[in-house]
């Protein structure tokens, strides 16, 4: 399809909208429990590897579905799909607002990761088939865009409304939420039709298999980017910045929010730039992976920045290692492209797989790594310190990996970032 089969400007932006509200949604219950780990600390008295493993839950679940999804999103496409995956998401929403202990918790977490986990898959399935190269480009920044909103929203907004109505009360809300984006997609999203006889007929003969994914050397050549880089940035965001500001820099709870309030309209405006640069970028055959190239330096030498700062790395530093990490999501849309269309549901969904594995090792190892090192003997700032240079170490490793990895097929590759 193309924007005009879609019925012009005003149906692309409303079927755009649809879908990113559902995302804006799933990124604010991804990154709520930054906001609430002070808070869910006291409660439930969680040490740092159970806040890690929680966190770290809702993208187990994001990991647990990925492979079957991309296959179901080939066949039956982006609406169909994504509304039956979200009322799993209102069913996890419901049990975190009544879970009482940490094991209800993580389930719960699991549980709404398995939910949202097709909320940007599906609609960047649909992308490859209705808009223009440097168009899914734009749309998958400006999707991006979208879920910084909702990384706003779990700022500020949730330390204003814990104390009004409580936590648990916010994720009935949400789940009301989540009904409505379901009906919103319903109503807006295009019915899934075969992008050609040959493609479709491919689709369904091969049984869904993955073997022309991951046999293909753009998805090997970045995979260790998007384990250690993507899903570092993604955990990073999502969890460890908030612990870092309170328990390293001695930020106060309500501090550490409005940080992460700034942080993430900074993240917003590095989107919306992005999603402005990229058909201009296309137009004079910048390749995706020269841009990564280019910028992941960056953004490793600001993580050492942050380690050396230590203590003092505050709101600016994190908000500029952050932003830089986003020359990664570059990664994701050039690896559909780099595919058939009729596999760009498998291949969208093999690397996120990729990439939320990554958030969850991430997420728990990061926490595991703080306990072991403060057993050891290490202050706080210290074990922060060692747990985030291994991480380093294997982000440069898989940089050094994405420099040596043996040439790939430059006619896939998409001349857009």
């Amino acid at each position: 399809m193309s924007e005009g089969t879609l019925g012009g400007r005003r149906r692309v932006a409303g079927v755009f909208l649809a879908f990113a509200f559902a995302y804006f949604l799933s990124t604010l219950v991804r990154a709520i429990t930054a906001t609430l780990s002070p808070t869910l600390t006291d409660e439930f008295d969680l040490e740092s590897r159970d806040l890690g493993l929680l966190a770290g839950g809702y993208f187990l679940g994001f990991a647990f579905t990925q492979l079957p999804m991309g296959a179901w999103l080939d066949r039956h496409g982006p609406k169909r799909v994504v509304v039956a995956f979200l009322g799993v998401a209102v069913a996890g929403c419901l049990l975190f607002s009544v879970a009482t202990h940490f094991s209800l918790l993580l389930a719960a977490r699991v549980l709404t990761g398995v939910g949202v986990s097709a909320c940007l898959m599906a609609p960047l399935t649909g992308y490859r088939r209705w808009l223009s190269p440097a168009m899914q480009l734009r749309s998958n920044s400006w999707m991006l865009m979208v879920g910084s909103f909702g990384l706003v929203g779990a700022t500020l907004p949730v330390q204003w409304l814990v104390p009004l109505v409580g936590w648990r009360a916010l994720f009935w809300l949400l789940g009301a939420g989540v009904i409505v984006s379901m009906l919103l997609i319903a109503w807006v999203a295009p019915s899934w039709r075969r992008a050609s006889p040959a493609a479709a007929v491919a689709a369904l003969d091969d049984g869904g298999s993955y073997a022309a994914v991951w046999r293909d050397p753009f998805f090997r050549k970045l995979a260790p980017i998007g384990f250690f880089h993507y899903g570092g940035f993604i955990a990073m965001q999502s969890l460890w910045a908030v612990p870092w500001l309170t328990r390293v820099s001695g930020y106060t709870p309500l501090r550490a929010a409005e940080a992460l309030f700034v942080i993430s309209l900074v993240l917003l405006a590095t989107y919306w730039l992005w999603g402005v640069a990229n058909p201009r970028l296309a137009q004079r055959g910048i390749a995706a992976d020269r841009l990564m190239a280019w910028g992941l330096p960056l953004s490793l030498l600001f993580m050492a920045i942050v380690l050396i700062a230590g203590a003092r790395a505050g709101t600016g530093t994190w908000a500029v290692f952050l932003c830089l990490c986003t020359v990664v999501t570059l990664a994701q849309p050039a690896v559909a492209m780099a595919l058939p269309p009729a596999l760009a549901g498998r291949a969208l969904s093999a690397y996120n797989l990729v990439i939320f594995v990554g958030v969850f090792v991430v997420q728990w190892g990061v926490g595991l790594l703080i306990d072991l090192f403060v057993r050891a003997g290490l202050d706080t700032v210290d074990a922060f310190r060692g747990a985030m240079a291994i991480l380093l170490g294997c982000c440069v490793m898989s940089y050094i990996y994405f420099l040596r990895a043996p040439p790939h097929n430059r006619r896939a590759v998409p001349r857009a970032a």
